[in-house]
């Protein structure tokens, strides 16, 4: 005896947006304490063989990026289900490394992805508070632990130790993408794929960095058909939280983290 009622296909739905690590006012940024639950309740439904996750992120804390992208393929390992991750606007640096979670990634033709890569940026104020007579005194315990202070000469050691950092970091990223994309990448050495460099999605797809052009409802459909249910997950924002949001802030905390955030996307021509 056959059933009247044909079984719907239901794919969880998660979105995940903004600079990976504490960022903006009542920091705001993706973190994995703040999207752990939200990830965790959509590998949870029952009888799921995927889960979509789209992304939109300039990329931010490395650490945050890489706990984010390891908690996701854990999910997928414990519940068997394939991942298919969908990139929005720009999907670079840690956004990408969160990006190799995916079992498949599709961006727009016009999304920006890529930048594997790390960078560390700071000011020299040496001469300025020279020029405004202010006197500067720091003590500490530790010939290391005023590395790299913005209100002294730089030192050729501080800059080599943290170039060594980032070369660590750097190689660490690289090992994510290589373990998510395999030889789908096309060349990377010839293609300066693991130099920081960024591109569309349409010069990605051919680098092998991601495997199609899309969005997730018209892909989700054409994989799953016309009447696939997409059940959308998101972080829903705390009482107390919109209560805070809607009062008025402090002008220097609110420019700072402004342009903070707006650096972040503004480096991806956002």
């Amino acid at each position: 005896m056959f059933s009247i009622f044909k079984k719907k296909t239901v794919i969880p739905h998660v979105r995940l947006t903004g600079v990976i690590g504490s960022a903006g006012r009542f920091n705001k940024g993706l973190d994995l304490a703040g999207q752990r639950d939200i990830i965790k309740k959509a590998f949870s439904l029952k009888k799921i063989s995927h889960v979509a996750v789209s992304i939109n992120s300039p990329g931010g804390s490395p650490v945050q990026s890489h706990l984010i992208y390891s908690f996701i393929r854990q999910l997928a390992k414990k519940h068997k289900v394939k991942v298919i991750i969908f990139a929005e606007d720009v999907a670079a640096s840690g956004g990408y490394l969160i990006s190799c979670a995916g079992d498949e990634i599709y961006a727009n033709s016009s999304s920006i992805i890529g930048s594997i890569g790390v960078i560390s940026a700071s000011f020299g104020f040496k001469d300025l508070i020279k020029k405004i007579g202010v006197e500067r005194r720091v003590y500490t315990a530790g010939k290391n632990k005023s590395t790299l202070d913005p209100f002294v000469d730089e030192k050729e050691e501080d800059v080599r130790r943290l170039k060594n950092i980032q070369l660590e970091l750097h190689a660490d990223f690289i090992k994510v993408v290589e373990t998510s994309r395999g030889s789908k990448l096309k060349d990377p050495e010839k293609n300066n794929i693991f130099t920081g460099e960024f591109w569309t999605g349409k010069t990605a797809l051919g680098l092998g960095l991601i495997d199609g052009i899309g969005n997730a409802d018209q892909v989700l459909k054409e994989k799953f058909g016309e009447k696939v249910i997409i059940k959308n997950f998101e972080k829903p924002k705390g009482f107390i939280a919109r209560k805070l949001s809607s009062s008025i802030p402090d002008p220097v905390e609110k420019l700072t983290n402004i342009i903070e955030e707006k650096s972040m996307w503004q480096k991806f021509g956002l």
